[in-house]
């Protein structure tokens, strides 16, 4: 029955082990997809006439406050 045990436990950490490196790699692969999409992003705003750029990063801003604002209020207490 300690065998048993034992090797029940070990195997409960290998799939423990399996599971952490699957998602570590998972979280590593989103990280470089997350930096890509903000380095194209950076690239096209760079791409545009200083006018246009400031009026999208205007927008942006413009949008990011109003969805801050939002999720105060809707913020429960």
């Amino acid at each position: 029955m300690t065998n048993l045990r034992r090797l029940l436990r070990v195997a409960l950490l290998v799939v423990a082990a399996a599971a952490s490196i699957a998602a570590a790699l998972q979280l590593r692969e989103q990280r470089a997809t997350v930096a890509r999409t903000a380095q194209d992003i950076e690239d096209q705003l760079n791409a545009l006439d200083p006018v246009t750029r400031a009026a999208v990063i205007a927008r942006l801003g413009a949008g990011a406050t109003q969805e801050i604002k939002s999720r105060v209020r809707h913020h429960p207490d």
